[in-house]
């Protein structure tokens, strides 16, 4: 069932809806600048951790490796999850702008 709305508030409600995806978007994209700035840094530390484990063969070395390293795995998780809503938001805009095309056109 569709509800055909007035004239002019469909055009309104997809600008409203592209306006919130877009300053969503811009938020992601700062987080996802920083989650990869921290993954960096996470990933250089769980590399100087394993090695040292390795190296030293005790067990802080080898407890300090197991939460280096999970902590490298939850921000790989984030990371994948802010790429994930990203590209939704990314294909929500597309959406968005064929509409408001669409309805900046003579209906025929």
């Amino acid at each position: 069932m569709s509800v055909q709305l007035p004239m002019g508030i469909s055009e309104r409600l997809a600008r409203h809806r592209l306006t919130r995806c877009t300053s969503t978007l811009k938020e992601l994209r700062e987080d996802l600048r920083v989650t990869r700035e921290h993954f960096e840094v996470m990933r250089d530390d769980a590399t100087d951790a394993e090695l040292r484990a390795i190296v030293s063969e005790t067990p802080s070395a080898e407890a300090i490796n197991r939460e280096s390293q999970g902590h490298f795995v939850a921000i790989q998780r984030h990371l994948a999850h802010l790429e994930a809503r990203i590209a939704e938001f990314e294909n929500e805009q597309d959406v968005l702008l064929d509409t408001l095309t669409r309805l900046g056109r003579p209906q025929s």
